[in-house]
């Protein structure tokens, strides 16, 4: 048995970077410039070339970004904001919070990515915004959505927070990163993330000079000038600290990826022939950051198998286990059929671990006992 089995291995990852985070954080450190320091412009500035955009802008976490993105929108109380039915609660949450109205759709039970079809028929006079979630580290189909959302004069806030540097390519045969194709992209730094600091973080990205003007006038309390505040705003910083950590790992991230596709490709190879098993599909559009490695099971034996796991000291993950509109805080938004799609992901769909530093003899083992569930 192989003991420690972690979905994800921070420290193992922090321990091949050790010496470049530590100076970088002692830099911090030593300057005492803690908020605002020269690190986050760094950071931002960097992250924006990575991802080919204007604007990068940090702020305290994935879902403050999400929120700061409608609030730059100026979406009215009541407006419609289109949202995938199977996502983390983070992307609705601030939906409501505002006082707009999330309506939820279902997923392509393929890619579990929403498409472009089921947004359409979602939208009323109402519909103000749609927020596509790059599930799992793949693209949305994208290029059918914008023009959806051309057509109908809607914003499309990108929820990136798993698939940063994941590409995706247009029928013209360009290509561009996720995050910056809508009005507004965002994305999480939590930890498990594929780029993750150590601690919370998130950021906005746009080509819009007066979004990004927005943006960061809502994220410092809604002030452009020190003491004269134009709109009420919120209090929402990426930290220097955090910022000169994720300096260091974005300039890792594409062999971060590349790490992460090689231990998918190992589990495809394992898993293909199981006749219980769907191993992940991959969207044509795009390519996979693989920030989860996601199966669905069939023939309703996903927690018999996760149980299975458990007990052989593997872990393993349900992303995400109940539908938004099921959850009590979403009752007074939803009152229509269940999704079909959705139900049936939410009883079938089991992640397992999958890291930069994932040794081999490890998913050898997780591999091992997968099979032997199903022999």
């Amino acid at each position: 048995m192989i003991e420690n089995i972690q979905m994800v291995d921070l420290v193992s990852q922090y321990q091949k970077l050790k010496d470049e985070i530590d100076e970088a954080i002692f830099s911090v450190v030593s300057s005492a410039k803690f908020i605002k320091g020269p690190q986050v412009q760094s950071f931002e500035k960097n992250l924006a070339s990575y991802l080919n955009v204007n604007y990068s802008i940090g702020c305290a976490n994935g879902t403050d970004a999400l929120q700061i993105a409608l609030m730059a929108l100026g979406l009215e109380t009541g407006d419609e904001v289109i949202v995938p039915a199977f996502t983390y609660v983070a992307t609705a949450e601030v939906i409501g919070l505002l006082g707009l109205k999330p309506i939820m759709v279902d997923v392509d039970p393929k890619t579990f990515n929403v498409t472009a079809d089921v947004i359409d028929e979602a939208i009323t006079d109402k519909t103000k915004a749609i927020v596509p979630v790059h599930l799992f580290g793949q693209s949305c189909d994208m290029e059918p959505i914008m023009k959806l959302a051309d057509a109908n004069n809607l914003f499309v806030i990108e929820d990136n927070a798993q698939a940063i540097g994941s590409i995706y390519k247009f029928s013209d045969g360009s290509t561009t990163k996720t995050g910056t194709i809508g009005h507004i992209g965002c994305t999480s730094f939590f930890p498990s993330k594929n780029l993750g600091c150590f601690g919370d973080g998130g950021a906005l990205f746009t080509n819009d000079d007066e979004l990004e003007s927005k943006v960061r006038m809502i994220a410092n309390h809604g002030q452009e000038k020190k003491y004269h505040h134009s709109v009420i705003g919120v209090n929402s910083r990426l930290d220097t600290i955090q910022a000169a950590v994720l300096d260091i790992k974005l300039k890792n991230l594409n062999s971060f990826s590349e790490a992460r596709n090689l231990v998918a490709e190992n589990y495809d190879k394992a898993f293909d022939n199981i006749d219980s098993i769907e191993i992940p599909y991959r969207e044509p559009k795009s390519t996979h950051v693989f920030h989860q490695y996601t199966i669905k099971v069939k023939g309703g034996q996903r927690d018999q198998l996760q149980s299975y796991l458990r007990e052989r000291s593997i872990p393993s993950m349900v992303y995400y286990p109940i539908p938004l509109y099921k959850q009590k805080a979403f009752n007074e938004y939803y009152d229509s059929m269940p999704f079909q799609n959705t139900e049936e992901l939410c009883e079938s769909v089991l992640s397992f671990p999958i890291h930069t530093e994932m040794k081999l003899s490890t998913q050898d083992y997780i591999i091992e006992n997968v099979i032997n569930f199903f022999s």
